[in-house]
C-alpha cells in the first residue's frame, strides 16, 4: 500500500512542482498509513535530493543510467513498472505536465491500475478511493471512483500546494534492468533556450492578446515583466499575426502554463486560451471591454486600456522594489 512519486529534475534540478508533489505524496501516505517513496531517474544534484527532505519525504531511490538522458517515455515506464513493484506501491503520483501525462497513461496500461488526471485534493475516502479532478478547464471538478487495486494519479499544479515538513531522507537502493532497446528517440543536439525566464518555470507571467493592437506596442508588456522578473506570453491570434514568437504562445493548443500570477492584458478570454492557465494561483486581467469573458476566469480584474494601466503597474512595482 505504499505511495510512490515520480520527481522529475531539470538539469539535476528540482523545481516547485516537484516539492508540492512531496508534500501530497507525504500527505496521501500519511492518511493510507502507509510510507512515502520518491523516485528520480537521472543524475540529480545531491544537494538538490537533500532538499525533498525539507517537505517530509523519507525514503527516495534514485537510479541512473546513461539512457536516461534520452528522456524516453517507453522506457522511463519500464524503470517505474519494475520500481512500482520492488516498492509495492500501490499509489502512484506524476505532476499533471507533459511528461507526468504520457507516463502515467502508458503505465496505468502496463499495471492495469485506474488513471485519474488532474487531480486537486487528497482523496475524500480511501475504500472505496474517491478523488476530486478538475473539468471544464477548471470551471468544475468531479468525484472519481476508482475501482482498481493499484490507483494512478496526475497533480494539477498549484491545487495542492507546499508544505514543510523536515525529515530524514533515506536513500533506498533497487535493483532493476534497463532495456534501453525500449528507446525509440536519439539524442542528436542539445539547444538551450535562454531566455531570462523560461515561460513553464515561471512564478509570474506578464501576456498579451490583441488589445495591445501591434507588435510595435509590446514594450508595456516586456517592461513590467522585466520589473517582476516574470516571463512573456502572448495569445493563439497574436503568435500567428507574427507579433510575437510562436514558443510564448499559452493555450489548449500551445504552451499549458501555471504560474503564482497571470497577467492577461488585452486578452478576451477565449475558453482555448484559459485551458492553458487555469491552473495559475491568481489572474488579474486588464481589459477595457467589462463585459469580456476572460473577468470569469480572473481572481481580479481592471476595466481599463492596457496601454495606460501597465506603465502605472510598472511605476509602482519600480517604486516598491526601491
Amino acid at each position: 500500500m505504499n505511495v510512490l512519486v515520480y520527481l522529475e529534475h531539470w538539469d539535476g534540478k528540482f523545481k516547485k512542482s516537484s516539492y508540492e508533489l512531496v508534500s501530497y505524496a507525504v500527505a496521501l501516505a500519511k492518511q493510507m498509513q502507509s510510507k512515502a517513496y520518491g523516485v528520480v531517474l537521472g543524475n540529480a544534484e545531491t544537494t538538490e535530493v537533500d532538499k525533498l527532505a525539507e517537505y517530509g519525504l523519507e525514503n527516495i531511490a534514485i537510479i541512473d543510467h546513461k539512457a536516461f538522458q534520452l528522456l524516453d517515455n517507453q522506457l522511463f515506464t519500464d524503470v517505474l513498472a519494475q520500481i512500482t513493484d520492488k516498492l509495492q506501491a500501490n499509489f502512484i503520483i506524476f505532476a499533471h505536465n507533459n511528461t507526468g501525462k504520457a507516463i502515467a497513461s502508458r503505465l496505468s496500461a502496463r499495471l492495469k491500475a485506474g488513471l485519474v488526471s488532474g487531480i486537486v485534493a487528497l482523496p475524500d475516502s480511501t475504500s472505496p478511493f474517491i478523488v476530486r479532478k478538475k473539468l471544464f478547464t477548471g470551471k468544475a471538478t468531479a468525484q472519481v471512483k476508482v475501482n482498481t487495486d493499484k490507483v494512478i494519479l496526475t497533480l494539477s499544479q498549484n491545487a495542492f500546494g507546499v508544505f514543510e515538513n523536515k525529515a530524514s531522507l533515506n536513500k533506498t537502493a533497487i535493483d532493476i534492468q534497463v532495456n534501453e532497446g525500449l528507446a525509440k528517440t536519439q539524442l542528436l543536439d542539445t539547444q538551450k533556450f535562454t531566455a531570462k525566464v523560461l515561460l513553464t518555470d515561471a512564478e509570474i507571467v506578464v501576456s498579451g492578446g490583441r488589445g495591445l493592437k501591434g507588435p510595435e506596442n509590446w514594450n508595456v508588456i516586456e517592461e513590467l515583466a522585466d520589473a517582476m522578473g516574470a516571463a512573456t506570453a502572448c495569445t493563439r491570434p497574436v503568435s500567428d499575426e507574427g507579433w510575437r514568437p510562436h514558443h510564448e504562445h499559452v493555450g489548449q493548443t500551445g504552451k499549458i502554463v501555471a504560474p503564482m500570477l497571470y497577467f492577461a492584458c488585452g486578452i478576451s478570454g477565449a475558453i482555448q486560451h484559459v485551458a492553458g492557465i487555469s491552473s495559475s494561483k491568481y489572474i488579474i486581467a486588464i481589459n477595457k471591454d467589462a463585459e469580456a469573458p476572460i473577468f470569469e476566469a480572473a481572481d481580479y480584474g481592471i476595466v481599463g486600456d492596457v496601454m495606460q494601466v501597465l506603465p502605472e503597474i510598472t511605476k509602482k512595482v519600480k517604486e516598491v522594489k526601491k
